[in-house]
């Protein structure tokens, strides 16, 4: 029932791999005990060369409040440390989990400017450990590491963000330790399902430079830079968009009668109001910066609007004030007009008056109400005209001296304050798109 293998079997015959057999402790074979791995490779010679390579597994989540990121990848170092060479008929690698990690020598890598960073440990500490028989070896470990990124939020949220995650030896310099990218920008390797809701990745690439500090010396670092292109879609339907409708709400007002205060003045605050909340809104998700933002201009013009709205209601409401006071002065000061049987035909008749016919179409549009409009100015031209009360004949360029075209400041409004905001939209995505 069970096979035997016998002599003339391949397996048989086949040669025992002494990496692969288990009656040898990996310690032993590596002479674990017989190196001071508190010392690096090759102590006292030339710097050792350390490769690196990057997996990046995910970038989840850009910070505009803290200036940092936080991405997860697989960090990968290449070195050459001769004294875990050992003897192998096949040349095959023998792989260790983070126990023996503990006992070697490995770079000390660290990430400057990092806020906080952890080596995941679900199941197990994520530490793969690969020796060659040659003494070349694999040191990889899954790392999230959250990094500070310098934003600058002038053209925010019309902006482009380039942040860099920074990779350097602690204690060793670049007289001990030359760190360098594997393969150059071939090091970095992204995985194409990374997207982020607020921000397009336009390029990932790697670059290195030197380092110095003034008390410990120069240093390789190694750069991950990539650039993000954020996403205004979201912004134009919850900023944009509502801040653009409140300003055009508030030019409703200037379609409505000047006399119908509660319509005009709840319109004007109600639009006041809401554009604070959006900026307040706007603020809130945002840091303190010192300098204006782009999405500031926007918001801050279009209050400007809506409160110019309201202010050009109370311009309206205090001359038409001023009007009435005029208009009371004058019936106090005008005889009866009881026996006047037809006020139309005195306004016409130019022996009464004083305006001719063309008179009527020159200065008969003052803005003043249709319901007895008429009758109102001709009692102001005979005032004018009654030398009883004035003292002599006016000419007829005085009636213009009292009457007062409210209605002409909100004509002209109708066609400035849209005209102007529209310049103003397109003076700012030109310049901002």
């Amino acid at each position: 029932r069970y096979h035997v293998a016998a002599a003339s079997d391949p397996i048989y015959k086949r040669s025992p791999d002494m990496t692969k057999s288990p009656m040898t402790k990996s310690e032993q074979l590596l002479r674990i005990d017989d190196h001071d791995f508190t010392m690096r490779p090759a102590f006292g010679g030339p710097p050792i060369p350390v490769g690196v390579d990057v997996q990046v597994e995910s970038l989840d989540t850009i910070s505009e409040v803290d200036m940092d990121f936080t991405m997860t990848l697989y960090l990968r170092h290449y070195w050459k440390d001769e004294r875990l060479s050992f003897p192998s008929t096949n040349n095959q690698s023998m792989t260790f989990d983070s126990r023996l990690v503990k006992k070697i020598w490995v770079p000390d890598m660290f990430f400057v400017h990092s806020k906080r960073s952890f080596i995941h440990d679900t199941t197990t500490d994520n530490v793969m450990l690969r020796v060659y028989p040659d003494g070349n070896v694999l040191y990889s470990l899954r790392v999230t590491v959250t990094s500070m990124c310098n934003m600058d939020l002038s053209r925010f949220p019309l902006d482009t963000q380039t942040c860099s995650l920074e990779i350097e030896s602690y204690a060793y310099t670049d007289d001990d330790l030359m760190l360098h990218w594997k393969k150059g920008n071939e090091s970095l390797n992204t995985d194409d399902r990374i997207s982020l809701s607020q921000f397009l990745i336009q390029k990932f690439h790697t670059t290195a430079k030197l380092a110095f500090y003034s008390s410990t010396g120069w240093y390789n670092r190694l750069y991950i830079h990539f650039t993000l292109r954020r996403h205004i879609f979201f912004f134009l339907l919850q900023t944009y968009f509502p801040a653009t409708l409140m300003v055009m709400l508030s030019w409703v007002s200037f379609w409505i009668d000047r006399r119908a205060v509660p319509a005009r003045v709840p319109l004007g605050i109600t639009t006041v109001l809401t554009m604070s909340t959006i900026i307040t809104g706007v603020n809130a998700s945002m840091p303190r910066v010192s300098y204006i933002k782009a999405v500031d201009i926007y918001l801050w013009v279009s209050f400007v609007f809506v409160f110019l709205s309201v202010i050009e209601y109370a311009a309206v409401n205090y001359l038409s004030t001023v009007q009435e006071r005029k208009e009371r002065k004058l019936r106090e000061r005008l005889p009866c007009t009881c026996g006047i049987g037809n006020p139309d035909e005195m306004m016409i008749d130019p022996q009464i008056t004083g305006y001719g016919s063309m008179d009527i179409n020159t200065t008969g549009n003052y803005g003043m109400p249709e319901n007895g409009g008429r009758q109102e100015r001709m009692l102001a031209q005979v005032a004018l005209n009654d030398p009883q009360i004035t003292g002599q004949v006016k000419p007829s360029r005085g009636y213009v001296n009292i009457w007062i075209d409210t209605h002409a400041i909100d004509k002209y409004s109708r066609v400035l304050f849209p005209g102007a905001y529209i310049l103003f939209n397109i003076i700012y995505w030109s310049i901002y798109s």
